[in-house]
């Protein structure tokens, strides 16, 4: 989530200031709509937002809306009226921000909402390239065509077992091996101790390279690398980061989902920007998703708007 408010500031060329909030209970478990005291809302190991207001500020979560509220009230208030930009549908009225950024699966429309096809992020040209040069220096030889596999985890509509990673791991060795190619792997923070074990087992026999989480993330590296990218279906970030290189993107279907999700998928696929991962890799061809342009596009009106003022 703070990759997207990031990528959205990069992409504006600004070195943003980052804030860290979480609610206390009860605001915690209460709807964004019930803003009583929200002053009173932060737990106390959130950071404190300053009275020397922004000009711009970029805000994602549910837990952001409380603070986000209350710069746009005090900036105001203090006649330096701060604009409010929120990634993800907020959950409230879309007029109590200057700027709603959120994917089409939303389903949320309105004069100040954009809707994205997938998630903001970091991936560029440049950082795609950077990430390519520093893990090729550490990248053992290995046999291209490169394979990059993103591996997410478990999470509220998702499920990801040792079981379904057996069954994954050996569609991509033997995806791997038709193509004469090599794996780079990737896990995320959700991945469990247990699936990542039977993984290890399962290519322990075949090209690959994978991150043992020691030091910094190879992502990057792996997006810039790769020649084909199989990515796990419970995070549209993965997803869109992967189609942001133009590359085939396959995507591997965890047991769940939900309607949210469904329809994301099922829009990607329609667009021709991911295809289901069966065990077999095919190459085609798309122009790279680029969700960021129209939304600096409508963020630098907003900046323009208010130097005019």
């Amino acid at each position: 989530m703070e990759s997207q408010c990031l990528g959205l500031a990069e992409a504006l060329g600004l070195k943003p200031v980052i804030k860290r909030v979480a609610l206390r209970s009860p605001w915690r478990e209460l709807t964004p709509r019930l803003r009583l005291f929200q002053s009173h809302a932060f737990a106390a190991e959130s950071d404190p937002l300053s009275a020397l207001w922004p000009d711009i500020l970029i805000a994602t979560g549910r837990q952001s809306i409380a603070a986000s509220l209350i710069v746009r009230a005090e900036s105001r208030k203090a006649g330096t009226p701060t604009i409010t930009i929120q990634l993800q549908n907020p959950g409230i009225a879309p007029r109590l921000f200057d700027l709603i950024v959120t994917p089409r699966h939303d389903r949320l429309s309105g004069e100040n909402v954009v809707a994205t096809k997938g998630a903001l992020h970091r991936i560029s040209r440049t950082t795609l390239a950077r990430g390519a040069e520093n893990l090729g220096r550490h990248l053992p030889k290995l046999p291209r065509p490169y394979v990059s596999v993103l591996i997410g985890g478990s999470n509220d509509v998702y499920t990801l077992t040792p079981n379904w990673m057996e069954g994954f791991a050996a569609e991509l060795v033997e995806a791997a091996a038709a193509q004469k190619g090599s794996l780079l792997i990737t896990p995320s923070r959700r991945t469990d101790a247990a699936s990542l074990e039977v993984l290890k087992a399962a290519v322990a026999g075949s090209p690959h390279y994978l991150w043992d989480g020691a030091g910094e993330n190879p992502y990057f590296g792996l997006l810039g690398l790769a020649d084909f990218i199989v990515v796990t279906s419970d995070s549209v970030n993965m997803v869109s980061e992967a189609c942001a290189t133009g590359k085939p993107v396959y995507v591997a279907k965890l047991k769940g989902g939900s309607a949210k999700f469904r329809r994301f998928h099922l829009a990607m696929r329609e667009d021709g920007l991911t295809r289901e991962f069966d065990g077999e890799l095919v190459p085609y061809y798309y122009p790279a998703l680029d969700d960021m342009s129209p939304v600096v596009a409508r963020v630098q009106a907003l900046l323009d708007a208010r130097r005019r003022d």
